[in-house]
């Protein structure tokens, strides 16, 4: 009790960290079912992909396409590695960590118990980062393999409805593997919030709530959004009505 008493502040911190984060993945998966974001986007893109796929006899280019976005979450599934062999360095060696943060300004000064337990959140964090990016590989393993199985244009004895499903089954196992890769890149955008912890917790508290409101601002009104879900073909529409109206 007196440890909690003692650090209530940073722990209080923690809960909206932990509530930030899990709140917006939450409200991201809501939301994003009725309203245009990157991710449902991005599928609509995965789906039109598969189902040119199939129009093409060489699909060389599909492949290699796949393989850059698995190369990709393998690049961050190593860095992520090295950060967290950084990190249980640093925790080996917390009393020398703590004399170092002592002589930088504004840096509360907290407990050595507590300033390991911030390590240690801080490693259970780019943990959970280097699980998502591998799975994120293993399902662009599988979808490689989905393109190599995917039915030629001769092949008579596969039906129309059969291409439609298999250009769908496609496009969502692609989308699956987006979204783990996206869900390791959230945890390195909260992982930089939490180094704010280690300055104190109210800032702690301000870098948490900024990554979700950066997060939800690039999500759901960037401007990549703006251009993917802008057609010309509504454009063209609009300009004859207004000229229509005049």
């Amino acid at each position: 009790m007196s440890f909690i008493e003692s650090n209530l502040t940073n722990l209080l911190a923690a809960l909206w960290f932990v509530i930030c984060w899990g709140g917006y993945t939450r409200y991201a998966i809501w939301k994003g079912r009725d309203t245009a974001c990157l991710a449902s986007v991005m599928h609509l893109y995965r789906e039109d992909w598969m189902r040119r796929m199939l129009l093409r006899d060489n699909r060389i280019a599909d492949a290699s396409v796949i393989g850059n976005l698995e190369r990709n979450a393998s690049f961050f599934a190593s860095s992520t590695l090295i950060i967290l062999a950084g990190i249980l360095t640093v925790l080996g060696a917390s009393d020398r960590a703590l004399s170092l943060l002592a002589d930088l300004p504004l840096v509360q000064q907290t407990s050595q118990s507590m300033s390991e337990i911030k390590l240690l959140c801080l490693a259970i964090v780019f943990v959970y980062a280097f699980f998502t990016f591998s799975w994120c590989m293993r399902q662009y393993n599988f979808a490689a393999v989905l393109v190599g199985s995917a039915p030629m244009i001769g092949e008579r004895q596969v039906s129309e409805l059969e291409r439609k499903a298999f250009a769908a089954r496609a496009a969502r196992v692609i989308s699956l593997a987006a979204n783990q890769f996206n869900f390791g890149l959230r945890s390195y955008y909260f992982g930089m919030a939490l180094l704010s912890w280690f300055v104190s917790p109210w800032a702690f508290v301000a870098m948490s709530t900024g990554v979700v409101l950066i997060l939800y601002r690039r999500e759901f009104h960037s401007d990549v959004l703006d251009v993917m879900v802008y057609t010309p073909t509504e454009a063209t529409a609009a300009e004859t009505i207004n000229e229509a109206n005049s």
